[in-house]
């Protein structure tokens, strides 16, 4: 069985407060978007849970047992009892660029298992065990824009229909973590909450939405914030950093193919969902 894990962006990031359990409140927006991975489970011979993964594409680091896929089966396991499985990943979304890729794996890990083996899990159950790999990982089962609060992971539905805009991603070879990320994080609460300035008409997102990330990511990194210039010098309506970065977008009105003007970078265009 196959599916095809997409990834997001994040419209405005706000980093509010430090939290007592050592996490930061957070308030963004995430959005769909249909640049996708590749993900294969099929059944495996034998009678005790377990997951044997293969990856292809991007060359992913760390031990097999780090792999969100393999965290989300056995999570999964935890609750049913799941027979053997082989996988397949073939991955195409960058790692370490803010667009959550490794958490829709994840998610599609969960989706793919609940209909292989028909475990009859609901989109609230799935969301749920989801919750256990990563904040932003529930966000991908049903995976609609949301205005998300928490540490991430707590979401309200969001009516934001973008689909007569064209995206275009731009990943430099800049990789940043998430605690480098907030190394530099001073938090804040803005003057109005991006509850309010997401209803605005998108012509106006550029003076009153940002990423909180981008004053530490440009600032140590300052491709990236050239690759957010150059967005807005070839047309974007929008440009901002995606997440905790590295990873920059525009939306456009018009379709562009920008490949040639960021020939050290990854590029990925297309319509948005």
């Amino acid at each position: 069985m196959i599916t095809f894990p997409g990834c997001k962006i994040n419209i405005g990031l706000n980093v509010l407060e430090k939290r007592q359990d050592g996490y930061h409140s957070l308030e963004t927006v995430f959005y769909p978007v249909s640049w996708t991975d590749l993900l294969e489970i099929v059944p495996a011979g034998g009678k005790v849970s377990s997951m044997v993964i293969k990856s292809t594409g991007i060359r992913m680091y760390g031990p097999r047992e780090k792999n969100l896929c393999m965290k989300a089966y056995m999570e999964l396991s935890r609750h049913y009892s799941l027979p053997p499985v082989k996988s397949h990943l073939h991955k195409i979304v960058p790692i370490g660029a803010g667009l959550g890729g490794g958490s829709a794996d994840a998610a599609h890990t969960l989706l793919l298992l609940n209909k292989l083996f028909r475990l009859g899990m609901s989109d609230s159950d799935l969301e749920s065990i989801a919750a256990e790999l990563g904040s932003d990982c529930p966000f991908f089962i049903k995976n609609k824009a949301v205005i998300a609060s928490g540490r991430g992971e707590i979401f309200e539905p969001l009516n934001l229909k973008l689909k007569n805009y064209f995206l275009t991603i731009v990943k430099p070879r800049v990789h940043v973590s998430t605690a480098e990320a907030y190394s530099g994080i001073q938090p804040r609460k803005p003057a109005v909450s991006l509850k309010e300035l997401i209803r605005l008409p998108i012509d106006s997102w550029k003076e009153n939405i940002s990423n909180d990330f981008e004053d530490v990511i440009f600032n140590k990194y300052p491709s990236v914030a050239k690759i957010k210039q150059n967005l807005y010098k070839l047309g974007a309506v929008y440009a901002s950093m995606s997440g905790s970065g590295s990873a920059v977008y525009g939306i456009f009105k018009e379709e562009k193919n920008l490949s040639a003007y960021f020939r050290s970078c990854t590029v990925w265009h297309g319509k948005m969902n």
